[in-house]
């Protein structure tokens, strides 16, 4: 069942839902690979096919073959990685043309509906690690969730697309994108680029989306080895920070703000924005129920006891 099509069809879409939520600005892609169940997968499969190629690129010069470039590549799970990225790379070009400017006129409701979206999310990393929290977790993530709502906070940023600066904000971005709760698109709208980016993308525009493919496979291949060391070494705490930085980075979803995201109170549609805020909140849970209910162990049977087939009488 694990290589089934139906499986393969499942990997796409969760893809796809994570090639969507890139595309808008605030929503994070590591999120909806945590809530999609993805996320771990693909973290670790990143991290041994980015080993495989220092390994490759290490020893073909010294002509040792490719053994342990092969042992590598070998503990990656490939299936996940090309059906996930094949999602993914269909639901960029449409969500950059179609749900982008949905979102963009619809920004107030849009905003709310994610905003529900990842406040039930953050269920997921704070009970993934499988030990209970002390007053100690609760103050670390209490501090990165501190320091995420201020990054979220800072202005947008006005540069020119000059390759190496597309190439610098791609490599950050990148990051963020493996981040649960920081949003790559985010990150391209603090640089100003979010706008050019997507242009480029809608128009075809080759030598941009090469110079930003190549900011992003060296930031994605400094970030994820990191990543997948904290979550085989230190995977508590790494999924405390996670929390924290996914509960500060709430601010950056928040439907009322000014244009220097500065935050506001309710003003216009707070009603429909409310109740898009429970529905994304209900959707979450709902997934999260189901999933829980799908994995639930079927309960042992009771074996019955054996019938002595011996007469055993006292004397």
């Amino acid at each position: 069942m694990a290589n089934s099509p139906v499986t393969h069809l499942f990997n796409t879409v969760r893809g796809a839902l994570i090639g969507t939520a890139e595309v808008v600005p605030g929503i994070s892609g590591g999120t909806v690979a945590l809530i999609v169940g993805v996320y771990e997968g693909l973290v670790k499969s990143a991290g041994h096919t980015i080993s495989g190629i220092r390994l490759a690129v290490a020893d073909l010069p010294r002509k040792q073959g490719l053994g342990r470039a092969k042992a590598e590549f070998g503990q990656a799970d490939w299936t996940l990685i090309l059906t996930v990225l094949a999602g993914m790379a269909v639901a960029v070009v449409l969500a950059a043309r179609f749900v982008a400017p949905l979102v963009e006129t619809y920004a107030i409701e849009s905003y709310g509906l994610f905003f529900g979206l990842v406040l039930a999310s953050l269920w997921v990393p704070y009970s993934m690690s499988g030990r209970r929290w002390g007053s100690y977790d609760y103050a670390v993530a209490l501090l990165f969730a501190v320091i995420a709502f201020i990054l979220t906070g800072v202005p947008p940023a006005h540069v020119e697309p000059v390759p190496l600066v597309v190439a610098v904000a791609a490599a950050v971005a990148i990051c963020a994108l493996v981040i649960p709760g920081m949003s790559g698109s985010f990150i391209l709208l603090t640089f100003g680029l979010y706008g050019p980016t997507m242009n480029a993308l809608n128009e075809r525009d080759l030598g941009y989306i090469a110079t930003f493919a190549a900011g992003a496979i060296v930031g994605l291949a400094c970030f994820v080895k990191l990543l997948q060391w904290l979550l085989d070494n230190r995977r508590h705490m790494t999924l405390v920070i996670m929390t924290g930085v996914m509960a500060g980075s709430l601010r950056a979803l928040w439907p009322w703000q000014d244009d220097a995201r500065g935050l506001t109170l309710p003003t216009e549609a707070a009603a429909v924005t409310f109740g898009l805020m429970a529905v994304g909140f209900v959707v979450v849970v709902g997934i999260m129920v189901l999933e829980h209910l799908v994995k639930k162990p079927a309960p042992a049977a009771v074996e019955s006891e054996p019938v002595d087939s011996g007469q055993h009488r006292s004397s």
